[in-house]
């Protein structure tokens, strides 16, 4: 079987090239640990100008959730949070919140992609209507659960004295997290 398809329109294509693409698809979807592990690692070359690089932060975030006996999923949630700013600085939350979506429970997914909202609470200089952006969310059921992880692991993250874990600790937990997509419809996958 030839390793490219022939047809030039999705419409045209046969049951073996699409089985072909199936398999370059699988092989490509095993690696997205490894993509997610490169973007959190991308974070050591964000922008600067806090105490700790946005690598350390997203690190410590997950070290102090993990003392706190959050599960596997939250762990990883945590870890990743921030890894849109590259590509997506004003909606990353969204963007990372899309990532998590297939592999996350969704109240996960409602916190990350929250969480920007949420931080501005910590922003001094804001008014106090900016500051409490997050109010318009107050009656969600995931409410708490975000203004927690922002206050508990987010805005409390950026300590270059804290103790953090290396990502050597975290890496399992985001390749099993990505193994599999457990959190899509039928029909999606």
């Amino acid at each position: 079987m030839a390793q490219q398809v022939s047809f030039t329109q999705m419409a045209d294509g046969t049951p073996e090239e699409w089985a072909l693409l199936d398999r370059f698809e699988e092989e490509f979807n095993a690696g997205l640990p490894d993509r997610i592990l490169g973007a959190v690692d991308k974070l050591n070359g964000s922008y600067g100008g806090y105490r700790v690089t946005r690598y350390t932060h997203s690190l410590q975030a997950a070290t102090r959730a993990m003392r706190d006996g959050k599960d596997e999923e939250y762990l990883v949630a945590a870890l990743i949070h921030d890894i849109g700013d590259d590509l997506a600085p004003f909606t990353h939350g969204e963007m990372v919140a899309a990532v998590l979506k297939p592999f996350v429970r969704e109240e996960l997914c409602w916190m990350v992609q929250r969480h920007p909202v949420f931080q501005l609470y910590y922003f001094s200089y804001l008014s106090d209507e900016e500051r409490n952006s997050r109010d318009r969310w107050r009656d969600d059921p995931h409410f708490e659960l975000t203004a927690e992880f922002c206050e508990r692991y987010d805005q409390a993250s950026f300590d270059p004295d804290y103790p953090t874990e290396s990502i050597e600790l975290f890496e399992p937990m985001v390749r099993r997290v990505f193994a599999e997509p457990r959190y899509l419809p039928p029909g999606w996958v």
